[in-house]
């Protein structure tokens, strides 16, 4: 009975023991082990060896036997040397305009027209003033005729004694009176035909006329408006009937600093650039450098010319202008070897000025040693060779071996 109840006993189920380990615990730990390797290992491939994005350039060097690169830009713009506001010599009324903006006009060719009445009329009597003239020569003429007839006659008489000395001389003196007179009508005949040519070209200053063969820019008059050649107090009165200018002048003046205009001289080839054409490169060279400095901004005027004439060439259009260097001779072995890259491409790395220069998908870095700077480009004589892609503006961050990719 005893041992039945024991029995009995032992098949009961402590509920005070602790429940055996389990396993489901087990394998969450593990799987978020898992995760965070995995996490660690995305962050160190998308981090830790991530490329960066840089810009780059070719290093140059300078052509041998024709212009080299630039030494020097400038800006500017457009001007033309033949440039002019027409006026009409006289004050009037303006008849007709036969000009606008953008037509091309030949020289002597009318732009405009006044009113001619008063000029008509001046001309008009300088005319009549000139036959009035030219009639008193004819009724002169008659009476000298006369009058030398008479002389004549009293001269034969006189020597025969058969008219008085003193009616000799009063026939003398009448013929000479009337040859003064002929001659001071043939003078006035003179003024009044120089009278009657100035009237006609009063009458010809009522057309205004091109100067010169060029564009007309800008037309400032209309029919009906008051015209003259000074301008009136009132503000009523137009100085001008249109501006022209001459598309065959046109050049390019621009700014030289103080401190860089010994890197130019005249007929120094050069390159413009206009601001409304940035990829047309314009071939050129310097005019002149003109022989004054301007004092507010320390810079010098320098004209330059253009090859080319192109009817996208405007006047007042900016424009960016490289001076080129001059032509190196061919064969020159002792000129320097030397490239160029832009400035911005150097850097300093632990107190070293260096460049870094692109192989494949990584960045060396070169120790360079760097001469002048010309423009925006930098002389390197040691440390690059012409035909390397160097980097531009390099990060801070990037360093010797760092993978970089180049910016599209």
């Amino acid at each position: 009975m005893n041992t039945n109840a024991d029995l009995l006993k032992e098949l009961r189920i402590d509920r005070s023991a602790p429940p055996p380990p389990s396993r489901r615990g087990l394998w969450i730990g593990l799987g978020i082990a898992a995760g965070v390797l995995v996490l660690l290992a995305l962050g160190f491939l998308l981090l830790g060896d991530r490329a960066i994005t840089v810009d780059s350039a070719v290093a140059a060097a300078p052509s041998s036997g024709a212009a080299g690169g630039s030494v020097l830009d400038a800006s500017g713009y457009v001007v033309a040397r033949r440039m002019a506001t027409v006026s009409a010599k006289i004050t009037g009324r303006v008849r007709e305009v036969r000009i606008e903006e953008g037509q091309q006009v030949e020289e002597g060719e009318i732009m405009a027209t006044l009113d001619p009445i008063d000029a008509d009329a001046r001309r008009d009597l300088s005319a009549a003033q000139l036959e009035a003239a030219r009639s008193q020569v004819a009724g002169v003429q008659a009476q000298l005729v006369e009058a030398e007839a008479n002389a004549q006659r009293l001269q034969a008489l006189v020597g025969r004694q058969l008219v008085s000395k003193a009616q000799y001389d009063q026939a003398i003196a009448q013929r000479d009176a009337l040859r003064a007179q002929l001659a001071t009508a043939r003078r006035n005949t003179t003024v009044a035909s120089e009278q009657l040519r100035i009237s006609g070209i009063g009458v010809d200053d009522t057309f205004v006329r091109a100067p010169f063969a060029g564009v007309v820019v800008a037309k400032a008059a209309q029919p009906g408006e008051i015209v003259s050649p000074l301008s009136a107090g009132g503000g009523f009165t137009r100085t001008g009937i249109g501006t022209i200018v001459d598309m065959d002048s046109l050049e390019v003046e621009v700014d030289v600093g103080e401190s860089y205009i010994g890197r130019v001289a005249p007929g120094m080839p050069v390159e413009t650039t206009l601001n409304a054409y940035q990829d047309w490169k314009i071939p050129g060279s310097v005019i002149a450098i003109v022989p004054t400095a301007d004092r507010g901004k320390a810079t010098v005027k320098v004209r330059i010319a253009l090859d080319a004439k192109d009817a996208r060439i405007v006047p007042d259009m900016g424009a960016t202008v490289s001076f080129l260097e001059q032509a190196r001779p061919a064969g020159d072995a002792d000129a320097p070897r030397h490239v160029r890259v832009p400035a911005t491409a150097l850097a300093r790395r632990d107190g070293a000025q260096v460049v870094f220069v692109v192989d494949g998908d990584l960045a060396r870095q070169r120790v360079v040693q760097a001469g002048e700077r010309i423009g925006g480009n930098v002389e390197i004589q040691q440390g690059v060779t012409a035909g390397d892609e160097v980097v531009i503006d390099p990060p801070d961050a990037l360093r010797d071996g760092s993978r970089i990719r180049l910016a599209d």
